[in-house]
């Protein structure tokens, strides 16, 4: 099936030659062969495409069953009522949640269940970060927790840390708490979405997308319920509640669906003029379209080994 859509792909997107495809065809053929005579299995084959309806049977087979639906406590606890009725005895179910503490998520558990659920938050994006929360409180099975730390370290490759069950955690408390702040100085400030980025990125440590860009990845939507739920949680007194206020264009962003990359677009959006894509950034006083501008500080780059 891969093999077949990345032909596909070459012939529609890359316009091949039926001769430059079929020499293609050969040579992945030729190597799947190899993988599947040698023995050696592909991660691609652990992959199964499905939805909660058609293919919920999946979930007696698994030891571990991870939940990464929207950020909806109403929906994550339909969700795990299926879940539990189908898992068998023992598995491991957690949520992908990145603010939600257990206790919330976990309030229509019976004892026994308890023990078994926990938060495993993958930081995003997934496959190049590392960082793995694992939450758990006073509920869980210990030995489990420390088993699927032990799993995720040694079979996934991620650095796992195990947290209890405050508000955000560890990796959210701080980052989502920056993050907020650099918004809302760069509207205070009167700054362009590119300025805040270059400034809010790599200069601070900070991957490259910045604050916006960040935002667009993650989902502007999902971002404005991790806000919920830290305004829910935290103190009428933190500091957090000062950034976390809602922002009308925000607003305006999710309400016509300029959602980020999975939607038509957010902060920054691509859009075709003729045959050319352009990105575009909006205007954070406007909120009104242009082409994006590369922002160039002019700051030399340090080599930190002669420092």
């Amino acid at each position: 099936m891969l093999i077949e859509k990345f032909i596909e792909y070459l012939r529609v997107e890359k316009n091949y030659s039926n001769h430059t495809i079929t020499a293609y065809k050969t040579d992945l053929n030729n190597f799947n062969d190899f993988l599947i005579q040698s023995g050696t299995k592909t991660k691609i084959e652990n992959i199964k495409v499905g939805n909660i309806n058609d293919n919920f049977d999946v979930v007696k087979e698994a030891d571990w069953v991870v939940e990464a639906v929207v950020e909806r406590i109403d929906i994550k606890h339909n969700i795990y009522e299926k879940i539990f009725k189908n898992r068998k005895q023992g598995a491991i179910v957690s949520s992908n949640t990145s603010s939600i503490p257990i206790k919330v998520l976990s309030e229509k558990l019976t004892e026994e269940e308890k023990k078994d659920f926990c938060i495993t938050h993958f930081f995003n994006p997934v496959r190049y970060m590392g960082l793995l929360e694992i939450v758990k409180n006073e509920n869980n099975d210990l030995n489990k927790i420390n088993s699927l730390k032990k799993f995720c370290e040694i079979e996934l490759g991620k650095g796992a840390i195990v947290c209890n069950d405050t508000p955000g955690f560890l990796g959210n408390r701080i980052g989502v708490y920056a993050m907020q702040v650099a918004m809302t100085e760069a509207f205070r400030m009167k700054l362009s979405i590119e300025e805040a980025d270059a400034v809010f990125g790599r200069p601070m440590g900070i991957p490259k997308t910045g604050v916006f860009g960040l935002y667009d990845l993650i989902g502007i939507d999902l971002m404005a319920d991790v806000l919920k739920s830290f305004i829910k949680e935290l103190s009428d007194k933190d500091e957090f509640q000062i950034v976390a206020k809602e922002i009308p264009l925000v607003k305006k962003l999710i309400d016509t669906g300029y959602t980020g990359r999975k939607g038509k677009g957010g902060f920054y959006r691509i859009n075709k003029r003729g045959n050319q894509k352009i990105l575009e950034a909006i205007n954070l006083e406007t909120g009104e379209y242009a082409t994006s501008k590369k922002i160039d500080f002019g700051v030399e780059t340090v080599d930190i080994n002669n420092l």
